[in-house]
């Protein structure tokens, strides 16, 4: 669940024009090992092949750390997902109060799906269900990516419940929050679909049948909650393949996009660079990192907010792709 920058970690992407004037661009990404650590290296790799920019990437604790960075010019570039780049383009939810206003578009990286997930033998196998486990232990106050908590208040709505109605444990973070499943410090969680984290705490679970993603109601109501809480920067989704791990049935579960940011001081020519070898290197990404063969070519350049950047807008014009103004 999220799409993305974060805490304690910076891809560094490097670009060299001659070696006594080499000048070091960051690209900060979740912690090692998460799904946003993996995608800046898969980025750097190809950048540095296919471009004359060398690229690097470091881990940071979280993008709700690192996006404010990039605001203020102290990054270069990072990833997000999408719920959480409309609170920081518009100021809303965890970005309350605090609008960036100079963070810039590169493209959409890939779409990324999360979910409620409980353990399978609760008997629980649609959100609503959850009206049943009032009181049951949910994870709460997350530091490193704050979002997390708004994505699982919007589910719960969806189901007709509130987050107020379980009983809170706070976690560091979102790889913390989900294993906290497979340990039993949590009842529920949200699991990123198809991750490794999913699979590490199925494989925890299996004497009890693995994990279960709740099934998400898409019926008017719950859905117009649902959108709401989460500012319209979510959609549901239906996942029919049963080799996913928690996939048991035809589940509805969240879909937000994967995104690739800069601020407004990047210069037009980098960002064209960065932008023109994703855009054209997308096999090779995909073989990198499975996510980028989900990558919607046509999608790419089509965020409303923020803003693209001058020079990412030249690539997707220059490619023949449709790109917001």
């Amino acid at each position: 669940m999220k799409s993305v920058l974060f805490t304690s970690a910076v891809a560094a992407l490097i670009a060299t024009t001659g070696l006594a004037n080499a000048q070091v661009y960051s690209v900060a990404t979740n912690p090692q090992g998460s799904l946003g650590y993996r995608t800046g290296i898969a980025v750097a790799k190809v950048v540095t092949a296919k471009t004359d920019i060398t690229a690097r990437a470091q881990p940071m604790g979280g993008s709700t750390t690192y996006l404010p960075m990039i605001n203020r010019h102290e990054i270069d570039f990072g990833f997000t997902n999408g719920g959480e780049l409309k609170h920081a383009a518009d100021g809303v939810g965890t970005f309350k109060g605090r609008k960036l206003e100079n963070i810039r578009m590169i493209g959409v990286m890939f779409p990324l799906r999360s979910g409620v997930a409980v353990v399978a033998d609760s008997g629980l196998k649609k959100i609503s269900d959850l009206q049943k486990y009032k009181g049951k232990k949910i994870p709460s106050k997350f530091t490193s990516l704050a979002i997390v908590e708004d994505f699982l208040k919007a589910a719960l709505l969806n189901g007709g419940v509130k987050f107020e109605d379980f009983t809170h444990v706070p976690m560091a973070g979102l790889a913390k929050a989900a294993l906290g499943l497979g340990s039993g410090r949590v009842d529920v969680s949200w699991v990123p679909v198809g991750s490794g984290l999913a699979k590490k705490i199925n494989n925890q679970l299996r004497n009890r049948g693995g994990i279960r993603y709740l099934d998400l109601d898409t019926s008017e109501g719950p859905y117009n909650a649902f959108k709401k809480a989460s500012y319209n920067a979510l959609k549901l989704v239906k996942i029919s393949n049963k080799k996913i791990a928690g996939i048991k049935e035809p589940t509805h579960v969240v879909e937000m996009t994967y995104v690739m940011l800069t601020h407004n001081k990047t210069t037009n020519e980098l960002a064209y660079k960065v932008t023109k070898a994703v855009i054209e290197n997308q096999k090779a990404l995909g073989k990198s990192f499975g996510p980028f063969n989900r990558n919607k070519k046509a999608e790419m350049g089509t965020v409303p907010s923020p803003a693209y950047h001058p020079g990412a807008i030249k690539a997707y014009k220059e490619a023949g792709m449709k790109v917001t103004q």
